[in-house]
């Protein structure tokens, strides 16, 4: 029930509402059901006139005739199907809410995860696995709503045996009290079957997550397992995974199975040996013993439906507490907020004595040197030397461990981190275009930017050309990945992505390291004629991209062990050549 509470303390407006319907329903269709014992009495009694002297008939008869209407037949059917026409009214309520409130909670849960990971440390991003992180979007997610709904459910099914209990200790409180222990001790018998079902859904939420891990590793790196006739290797350690869920879903099955083959043999047992006690032992009246079988076999098969549906809950329970685990660990691995002042970026960039890395492994030491704003500067250096680390401490993604990172003189931590992150366009060495058109892979769905403005980007990342050649143009689909543009094409459309928005830093992390020369230099040209409009950092060791920067520092174990500072030119030397 810790789940079903914790749910009720999230979405307390839908959970009042449905607790308010159902118990509305309740009493409608208890009202209703209380006309059953008079109505039989009539019904076997034509000559007597009279309600049963019960209870139950007394009530039913004071209320009619508070209304001046006579105890009848027809006025008792009247009144049993009134109550069951609005009970079935206000449960439809109910249903349509508890719809409702499942998709509610699937949609809050996953742009719960969503943006508490967007707002997370870099760090603590990185040592997500992607495989982990769809499994959570999709699956547990799945499971965790599906878990409110079975306990909706449970609840509602749980209200109604209330309703059965209640009407039934108007007709004999004593056969009453020793069906509710009796259901009470099924209940116990069969509890063992929720234990084993929880155990599995447990399980199932382990293996789900390590199998669509292994998954979307294995996918990504399917090209060279089957290039080198290797990919039964990822079929070995996914059928390891498949065959251990399949096993923990049995369980699930059988135990499901078992317990609902068990309650309805039980459950009659119970009710062959309540109509022997009621006719034979306590020799009550017809009438009432058939309204009993009636409303103690309806609350014996409720609280058996109760039970069937808390171990539906269970299967998926622990799903919903590992989506809330990744959920919490992620907020407490927010992204602290810097400072508050607007940056820049009219002078430049400079690292004073900036050192980094993780855990004992240093990647950058006392590092210092200036990008110049409005200048291409380009930090070259064998894999390993720091580079992209560089990056990440210019973006605010790394925090220095030692000395700052100053805007225009403005230590980054007193600068408004979104704001700068906002001002920059950033070009990544693995280029992923999204399976649309060259717009959306431009604008990114931004509202705020047009036509006009793709194109322009376009026109500034020497790509309108060949965009305009195109037959749909700006909604030519590029294809997965970007598979029916060219490398160096699917690399200007990236530029031109990070400049639609104006940037006044463009970084380049080996951009163009994937290219062919001739693709290279052309790539070259477009970067050197932003220069002067666009503050550039490049990150590469290939010769063109420094061939053309008017600044360059070479990295090598962490430190600079060399700059260079140049005239400008124009194009790049071997163009020139």
């Amino acid at each position: 029930m810790r789940l079903m509470l914790h749910f009720a303390c999230v979405y307390p407006k839908h959970t009042v509402t449905m607790l308010l319907a159902l118990l509305l329903a309740g009493l409608v269709e208890g009202i209703g059901l209380t006309a059953l014992l008079p109505m039989l009495n009539l019904a076997m009694n034509q000559g007597s006139g009279s309600a049963a002297e019960s209870a139950s008939g007394r009530f039913v008869a004071s209320a009619l005739q508070t209304i001046g209407v006579s105890p009848s037949i027809e006025s008792l059917l009247l009144v049993l199907v009134l109550g069951v026409m609005l009970k079935s009214a206000l449960v439809l309520i109910v249903d349509r809410k508890v719809g409702y409130t499942v998709a509610h909670v699937a949609t809050d849960l996953r742009l719960a995860l969503l943006r508490a990971l967007l707002v997370s440390r870099w760090e603590f991003f990185l040592s997500q696995s992607v495989g982990s992180l769809a499994n959570s979007a999709a699956t547990e997610v799945m499971r965790a709503s599906q878990a409110y709904l079975h306990g909706a459910m449970m609840a509602t099914l749980f209200v109604q045996a209330i309703v059965y209990a209640g009407v039934a200790l108007l007709v004999s409180w004593q056969a009453t009290l020793v069906s509710c222990v009796a259901g009470f001790v099924l209940l116990v018998m069969l509890n063992g079957l929720v234990k084993k079902t929880k155990k599995a859904g447990r399980k199932q939420t382990v293996l789900l997550q390590s199998l669509l891990t292994r998954l979307t590793d294995s996918l990504q790196s399917v090209k060279p397992l089957k290039a080198m006739g290797r990919e039964q290797l990822a079929d070995s350690l996914l059928e390891a995974d498949t065959v251990q869920l399949n096993r923990a879903l049995r369980k699930q099955v059988y135990s499901k199975a078992m317990l609902k083959s068990l309650q309805e043999p039980i459950l009659m047992l119970l009710i062959a040996a309540g109509l022997y006690v009621a006719l034979g032992l306590w020799s009550l009246d017809l009438p009432v013993v058939m309204v009993l079988v009636f409303l103690l076999a309806r609350l014996l098969n409720q609280l058996g439906k109760v039970q069937r549906k808390r171990q539906e809950l269970a299967a998926c329970e622990s799903a919903y507490w590992s989506l809330q685990g990744k959920i919490d660990e992620a907020r407490r691995q927010r992204e602290p907020a810097l400072g508050r002042k607007k940056p820049v970026l009219k002078k430049g960039i400079r690292f004073d004595d900036v050192s980094f890395g993780y855990g004992a492994i240093p990647i950058l030491s006392n590092i210092s040197l200036t990008i110049p704003a409005g200048a291409f500067t380009s930090v070259i250096g064998p894999s390993g030397a720091g580079k992209t680390t560089l990056v990440d401490l210019v973006t605010g993604l790394l925090r220095p461990q030692q000395g700052d990172v100053l805007i225009d003189e403005v230590p980054l931590a007193e600068i408004d981190i979104h704001a700068w992150r906002r001002r920059i366009g950033y070009v990544p060495q693995d280029t992923v275009l999204l399976h649309d058109t060259i717009l959306a892979n431009i604008t990114l769905g931004d509202n705020s930017l047009a036509e006009d403005d793709a194109r322009e980007a376009l026109r500034a990342a020497g790509a309108l050309d060949f965009v305009t050649a195109l037959p749909e143009g700006l909604h030519t689909v590029v294809g997965e990945r970007g598979s029916k543009l060219s490398g160096g094409q699917r690399q200007r459309i990236a530029i031109a992505r990070a400049l639609t928005h104006r940037p006044v830093l463009l970084i380049l992390d080996e951009a163009t390291s994937a290219l062919d020369p001739e693709s290279e230099r052309a790539i070259c040209r477009t970067l050197k004629s932003l220069s002067g409009r666009v503050t550039i950092l490049a990150i590469s060791h290939q010769p063109a991209m420094v061939e053309v920067a008017d600044r360059i520092y070479r990295l090598h174990h962490g430190t600079v062990v060399s700059a260079q500072t140049k005239a400008p030119q124009a194009i790049c030397r071997k163009e020139e050549a």
